[in-house]
């Protein structure tokens, strides 16, 4: 599926932060460090001050197509469940890559090592 911005911003009405907050909770371990580190980038730029609405819109969308259980993909298919979401993760997170600070990366990083207790965060980028 390629990407643009229309197509990612029509699964914003489908982001809440309770809903994130359940899906990473459950579904952590089985998306991968990768993805996950794209939900928390999106997540932490979006809460930050000075993201233009334009950007926020896009955020939403992905996060949005992240929760939302019908997408390309289905997320219950081991090892490839996961690749359209983080490929509108990814998508979103270039676009809006001005945003990304060493302070959401650090919130980020710090998040990770709950889900994920042995790894090196410090070798786990995207681009």
């Amino acid at each position: 599926m390629k990407w643009n911005i229309e197509k990612i911003q029509k699964y914003a009405p489908h982001f809440s932060e309770n809903k994130l907050w359940k899906k990473l909770g459950k579904m952590a371990k089985k998306a991968g460090v990768h993805t996950i580190y794209a939900v928390l980038l999106c997540y932490y730029v979006l809460n930050s001050p000075n993201v233009s609405t334009q950007d926020k819109a896009i955020i939403w969308g992905a996060l949005g197509y992240f929760i939302f259980p019908l997408d390309l993909i289905p997320d219950a298919i081991p090892v490839v469940g996961f690749t359209d979401d983080l490929a509108a993760l990814v998508y979103a997170l270039r676009t809006i890559w001005v945003n990304v600070t060493p302070e959401i990366k650090q919130q980020a990083h710090e998040k990770l090592k709950m889900w994920f207790k042995d790894i090196d965060t410090d070798s786990i980028e995207l681009f």
